[in-house]
C-alpha cells in the first residue's frame, strides 16, 4: 500500500490554513500526501536497504530537529527531553488510509520496545481539529503521544538533503544521541519496523 494524498474536502477546508503558512510550505518537499521529492544533495551518505528502509552510517548522521509544541491532547512534548533513547517519529492522518492501516503494527512495537529504551512519538498532520486524531488513537489504542501539525511546520524544520519526512505516513528513527539514523517512506509492517529499529536499539 502506498503513501496516500489528501482528500478534496479536507484540503479546501485548510485552504486557510495553509496560506497562512506561506512560504514555508511552498518550500515543503513533501508533496500532498503522495511521495514527495529527494530529500537533496547535502546528505550523500544515506543507503537504501533492500527493505527499502534508508540508513545513514553513525559517523555521518545530523542532529534532529527542534520537533516541539503541543500534543493531540493539549500537552507539552519536546523530543529533546527522550535524548538517551532511540526516537521514533511517525508522520501519519487520520484521514490516512495507509496510516490506519499500519497503526496497529505501530501500537504493537512501541509497547514491545519501550523496555529497550525506544519512545515512539507521533506527528499528527492535516487533520483540522484535535478531535479527529483522538479519535484515531482511542480507536487504534496508540500508546504514545503524538504532536498535533495541522499545517506541516514540523516537517519544514527538517535540514535540506537530511532524511526527511516525504510522504504520509513516513517513519524517521533517531538514534539515542538525538542524530537521525533512518528513514522509511510509506507504510511499515511489524517485521519491517523491528528490523529498522533494532541495530538502534543494539548500537553501544
Amino acid at each position: 500500500m502506498s503513501a496516500c494524498r489528501v482528500p478534496r474536502r479536507l484540503a479546501s477546508h485548510r485552504r486557510t490554513a495553509l496560506f497562512a503558512a506561506g512560504a514555508a510550505l511552498a518550500a515543503l518537499t513533501l508533496s500532498a500526501c503522495g511521495e514527495g521529492t529527494s530529500g537533496g544533495s547535502e546528505q550523500t551518505q544515506f543507503v537504501e536497504g533492500k527493505d527499502g528502509v534508508e540508513r545513514v552510517a553513525k559517523a555521518d548522521r545530523k542532529p534532529v530537529p527542534d520537533i516541539s509544541g503541543e500534543t493531540t491532547q493539549s500537552a507539552k512534548l519536546d523530543i529533546k527531553d527522550y535524548k538517551g533513547k532511540v526516537v521514533v517519529l511517525n508522520v501519519w492522518g487520520s484521514w490516512c488510509a495507509p496510516c490506519i492501516a499500519e497503526a496497529p503494527n505501530f501500537a504493537k512495537v512501541a509497547n514491545e520496545t519501550k523496555a529497550k529504551g525506544v519512545q515512539f512519538v507521533g506527528i499528527n498532520t492535516r487533520d483540522s481539529q484535535k478531535s479527529q486524531a483522538v479519535s484515531f488513537e482511542e480507536q487504534h489504542k496508540v500508546p504514545y503521544p503524538s504532536l498535533f501539525d495541522p499545517t506541516g511546520k514540523l516537517m519544514l524544520r527538517f535540514p535540506k538533503g537530511s532524511l526527511n519526512p516525504q510522504a504520509i505516513p513516513s517513519t524517521i528513527a533517531v538514534d539515542r544521541q538525538g542524530k537521525i539514523a533512518a528513514r522509511s517512506i510509506g507504510p511499515l509492517g511489524e517485521d519491517e519496523l523491528r528490523k529498522m529499529l533494532q541495530p538502534l536499539i543494539d548500537e553501544k
